[in-house]
């Protein structure tokens, strides 16, 4: 396997400091070390230390490749938002292809073997030369409804990826690969390894409708990806059912948890669980019954497409390929900001329904998008924000452990189990986010706002265009709010709510604490 090290390091890093991030490569083979121009001196020293090739790139070049985790901040002091691994994919896009007898030019798709590692001063990032890949949807019958252009693909190949069902399925007889688990963590070697074969790879029906096919397009890009697709589980279940695919939800519990089923549950709609095994149609009846869904219609659609297809409604008797679809029955949560208070388990420590309504208008939340909720309490900000949209990222930080695992328990009960719960106190708490979550869209500060460097910290992370809302309460956190004002600017809203409560016989307005909330845009 040829592989490319590219490494970022400030003026003061030495050559010490990239060795220290150097994974080791049992066998491997480094053509090449790669970094910004800048730095081609620092490379040179490396390279002459262990008899590698140097190939430097501009900012601008650099700039152009697109890569898993972007950073504002190199952006702004090199031009380009990533080092390590962009000049790590450029340089083995292009790197020749040497051989005993010849070299020759090589054109063609790179994945990073390992992703950007970093230390103080230093990063590094590992990428690999990849082979084109032909994805083929495979149905429960096999190579029967495999269109010609996915068999002609299978038996051209000189390796095949899959699972060992999907293999047998195919009737493979080139060099089989079983996928490991997990899965993901390890494809970019496994297709670096592969460079110079005729790789296919094997998917359970559209390979781009939660399949692998959307994985390999990320890695390599769509113009290395080919795709033969098949009719998914979807289609298949909603072509038996009578259902219309643009009027259901679809909630995916292969490798992710079933719990997100909570979010989609309201009368009348339909629902279809892509299911991880015969373990699934049990939890979705259970959670039916916990939510008040019990009187739904839930029906097991077992290998769809093939010669033995069965479809019925005994959750018990699954097996372990299907699809669950629900016909809801129940009331259901609001999908509007501002769910009741008594929607979530809380000491107290929780934005009330009206003022929680207004802070989610002034975070506006967006797919795709990735919130901080600092001090988060109870969870409720972001757990409202991941409700706004499936896609949509949050990272919750309470330095309560207590706490903490109440906003995980919040966070499930709602529907929205991917949220990223963080304990710890800010700002220390933020350093060691992964890179995916080290650059917010959006910030809330609800708790621990007068702390030293609180907002500091946030603000330095938040993404150019991005927003921060804080709400202050205590006289503490509006003196430190009023100043920041007049530095950074932004909107100031006082929200002052009463609510009606018995006394004595009648009922009467009581206040709740007020709320000066600053919104400031980056």
């Amino acid at each position: 396997m040829r592989v490319v090290l590219g490494f970022g390091a400030r003026a003061t890093a030495t050559a010490a400091d990239v060795e220290a991030l150097l994974p080791a490569f049992a066998g491997d083979v480094v053509i090449a070390l790669s970094t910004v121009d800048t730095r081609a001196d620092l490379a040179k020293e490396l390279a002459s230390r262990h008899g590698w090739d140097v190939v430097t790139h501009p900012a601008s070049a650099l700039a152009a490749v697109a890569v898993p985790n972007p950073s504002p901040r190199v952006a702004a002091h090199t031009g380009t938002p990533s080092v390590a691994e962009a000049a790590a994919l450029l340089t083995a896009r292009t790197a020749p292809a040497r051989t005993s007898a010849t070299t020759t030019p090589f054109d063609g798709p790179a994945v990073l073997v390992v992703a950007r590692q970093s230390s103080a001063v230093a990063t590094l990032a590992v990428a690999a030369v990849a082979p084109e890949v032909t994805v083929v949807g495979v149905g429960a019958d096999g190579l029967d409804s495999v269109p010609a252009a996915g068999r002609a693909a299978i038996a051209g190949a000189t390796v095949v990826f899959g699972s060992g069902r999907q293999l047998d399925l195919a009737a493979v007889t080139a060099k089989r690969v079983e996928w490991p688990s997990p899965l993901v963590p390890a494809l970019p070697r496994l297709l670096a390894e592969h460079h110079a074969d005729r790789v296919v790879v094997l998917a359970s029906g559209d390979p781009m409708y939660y399949g692998i096919g959307s994985t390999l397009v990320r890695l390599l890009g769509a113009a290395h990806v080919h795709v033969v697709p098949h009719p998914s589980a979807v289609s298949l279940a909603c072509a038996r059912l009578g259902w219309a695919q643009d009027d259901i939800e679809v909630v995916s519990a292969v490798g992710r948890s079933v719990d997100a089923l909570r979010r989609v549950l309201h009368n009348g709609r339909r629902v279809l669980v892509l299911s991880s095994g015969a373990a699934t149609p049990p939890s979705v009846a259970g959670i039916l019954a916990e939510t008040g869904f019990g009187d739904s219609t839930v029906t097991v659609l077992e290998s769809l497409g093939g010669p033995d297809e069965r479809i019925h409604h005994d959750v018990t008797a699954a097996g372990p390929l299907n699809i669950v679809a629900v016909d809801c029955r129940g009331s259901g949560v609001s999908v509007a900001p501002g769910l009741a208070d008594d929607s979530y388990s809380s000491d107290g420590q929780l934005t009330k329904r009206e003022i929680r309504a207004v802070t989610l208008a002034a975070l506006g939340p967006r797919p795709g998008e990735l919130l901080w909720d600092v001090g988060a309490g109870s969870g409720s900000i972001a757990i409202e924000w991941l409700r706004a949209h499936r896609s949509c990222r949050a990272v919750a930080v309470e330095r309560d452990p207590v706490r903490a695992g109440r906003v995980t328990a919040n966070a499930r009960t709602l529907g929205v189990p991917h949220l990223s719960t963080v304990v710890g106190a800010a700002p220390g708490a933020l350093d060691g986010l992964p890179p995916s979550e080290a650059a917010p869209d959006a910030v809330f500060i609800g708790g621990g706002f007068t702390a030293a460097g609180v907002f500091e910290r946030c603000w330095s992370a938040l993404r150019p265009g991005g927003r921060l809302v804080v709400n202050a309460v205590t006289i503490a956190s509006e003196r430190l709010v009023a100043e920041l004002h007049e530095t950074h600017g932004g909107s100031l809203t006082r929200i002052a709510v009463q609510r009606a409560a018995p006394v004595g016989g009648f009922l009467a307005w009581r206040p709740m604490m007020p709320v000066t909330q600053w919104v400031v845009w980056k």
